[in-house]
């Protein structure tokens, strides 16, 4: 990709914000056999171009001074909450110097995978980039990487795939780290056929013993009521009885 920069002569806050208010970007340029240099881009043109995977990954043409230069993309301040590039930096490219940077991995066939197709199953992307060195010709846009032999089960580590040529990863920490795993969705099992009639046919006497016994509650219940009954019985007596003790 080539975009166009300007020369930037003054520096600090106070010039930053002002550039800023004119609709520019400031940035700078370091490494390689030159000394820094502080740039000026058009700050619209460098909001869509910031858009694009390849301005992030690829080895820039930079239109600077009716020169150009190969420069990779280093750094990018972007306001919190406002849709505003604050700072920008370049490094120059050596084409003897191995580079280090990040690459996008991208992913294809997954849904031609039997993990998918068959097993009910969704392949999960663990990582979206990997770190890489390589001279500066054989540096590639992205990494491609076919998910169609994936299965129930499986996970795709780094050594599994394959870089292209003049391409190391470097990895920290675990040396083969996983790329991509396969991951069951569902998790319920299947029913065989008939299991739920032999299910009910075996709950069937548990149930009938669990009511056997509110049936017996129901029953002891009963005397409880004639006994109430016959209390009332004696309360409504109590009076004639009284009536009958003061006549005599």
């Amino acid at each position: 990709m080539k975009f166009v920069a300007f020369e930037r002569a003054k520096q600090g806050t106070g010039a930053s914000r002002r550039l800023r208010n004119t609709g520019k970007t400031p940035g700078i340029i370091y490494g390689g056999e030159g000394q820094p240099q502080l740039i000026e881009l058009d700050h619209n043109a460098l909001w869509h171009a910031l858009k694009k995977e390849a301005f992030h990954s690829t080895i820039l043409d930079m239109e600077l001074a009716g020169q150009t230069a190969k420069v990779l993309l280093r750094d990018v301040q972007v306001h919190p909450f406002k849709p505003l590039v604050l700072h920008i930096d370049f490094q120059r490219v050596d084409a003897r110097t191995k580079l280090h940077m990040k690459v996008p991995l991208h992913y294809s066939n997954a849904e031609e995978s039997q993990a998918v197709k068959h097993d009910n199953c969704v392949v999960n992307h663990v990582m979206s980039e990997v770190d890489i060195s390589c001279l500066p010709a054989d540096l590639p846009e992205f990494i491609d990487v076919d998910l169609s032999g994936m299965k129930k089960g499986m996970s795709l580590h780094l050594n599994d795939i394959k870089l292209p040529k003049g391409v190391t990863a470097v990895t920290r920490g675990k040396p083969n780290p996983v790329l991509v795993s396969v991951v069951t969705i569902g998790g319920e099992e299947v029913a065989e056929p008939g299991a739920a009639d032999a299910a009910a046919v075996a709950a069937a006497p548990v149930v009938a013993e669990a009511k056997a016994p509110a049936a017996k509650g129901g029953d002891a219940k009963a005397p409880a009521g004639k006994a109430g009954d016959a209390k009332a019985a004696d309360a409504k007596a109590a009076p004639a009885k009284a009536s009958a003790a003061k006549k005599k």
